[in-house]
């Protein structure tokens, strides 16, 4: 028996309290242990596949449509997937586990959300190739367009790929724990690990494409003085685009943030070469030729500032997953 006394000097009695220790030995039970560990494990996934619908919702990107709209048999493939997964949810809520039949429908599905994501991942990749080598104005205003209008889709394809990954987990989890509780928690680390390596793939791939972007938003301003309507389409563009990454990022919680890019006014342009023009303090073709040269020079460094920025920018998203996956390395020991 015991008592639970009020803090602070001549507290009174709270209550009456008894202790028992005839399950103290379960508590410490390895088995008992790796399966809260489990459970826990499939609570952080829950949360995120809420998330990540609430993301789908809030871009107001409908994936099934996107998927539907597609004629490549792999994104096809992710409709079936998407109802099997749904389904077997559905049994082990009403079940309360996960059945040997159940499982038997699933397991196969994590092959096709893998070629899924795979394949999104690689019209990223195409984008950033599009827009990598472009110095023509022109070129870069219908390259981040069209950036613009896909990036979205694309990630909306990636974000439901994680949802159904994590779906097909914590079922696998259920299944491991009912036919062989006890490799649950080793499972479970190996399941942590390769959603690490999935994350990790993602961030490398967006955090290129965003670069891009930065890099074709700087391009466009050191050029505004000739082309002023396409420039300011180009960092329009590239900042709804890089917008979209960096919310898809943070979602992943591997984002590092990124301040959107100012148009620059044509009018500025001009009030600086104008600028230059009175301080050369002469007329003439060396003159002319002087302040062309100082423009080359200074579209250079701003392309070359704003590719730092960029690149300042993935080295912290690429920190930043170190940190995480040091972190990660000390929770699983």
């Amino acid at each position: 028996m015991g008592v639970v006394q009020a803090k602070g000097q001549g507290g009174g009695i709270k209550a009456i309290v008894q202790f028992s220790s005839g399950n103290a030995s379960k508590l410490a039970n390895p088995a008992l242990l790796a399966g809260a560990a489990g459970i826990m494990a499939q609570v952080a996934m829950q949360q995120t596949m809420d998330e990540i619908t609430d993301y789908l919702a809030a871009i107001d990107e409908k994936v099934d449509d996107i998927l539907r709209a597609q004629k490549d048999a792999v994104l096809a493939d992710m409709l079936g997937v998407d109802f099997v997964i749904e389904e077997a949810l559905t049994v082990r809520g009403e079940v309360g586990r996960v059945s040997e039949v159940t499982w038997s429908k699933v397991q196969a599905t994590s092959g096709t959300i893998g070629r899924t994501q795979a394949y999104a991942l690689r019209q990223l990749e195409a984008l950033a190739e599009k827009l990598e080598g472009k110095t023509a104005v022109g070129d870069l205003a219908k390259a981040t367009k069209d950036a613009e209008t896909k990036v979205r889709e694309w990630l909306a394809v990636l974000a439901r790929c994680f949802q159904l990954q994590d779906a097909l987990n914590i079922l696998e989890l259920d299944r491991v724990l009912e036919a062989a509780p006890e490799d649950l928690d080793q499972h479970r680390l190996g399941l942590k690990t390769a959603r690490r390596h999935r994350t990790e793939h993602i961030a490398r791939t967006t955090g290129r494409l965003m670069v891009r972007l930065d890099a074709a938003a700087g391009t466009a301003n050191s050029k505004v003085l000739l082309k002023p309507a396409a420039s300011r389409s180009v960092v329009k563009s590239s900042n709804e685009a890089a917008a979209g990454i960096a919310e898809f990022q943070e979602l992943l919680g591997i984002g590092a943030g990124r301040e959107a890019l100012e148009a620059r006014l044509w009018r500025e342009a001009a009030v600086d070469v104008k600028d230059r023009v009175v301080v050369a303090g002469a007329d003439g073709v060396d003159a002319a030729k002087r302040i062309s040269a100082e423009g080359v020079d200074a579209a250079k460094r701003l392309r070359t500032e704003t590719m730092g920025k960029a690149k300042a920018a993935s080295e912290k998203v690429a920190s930043r997953l170190a940190q995480q996956s040091s972190r990660w390395r000390r929770e699983a020991e």
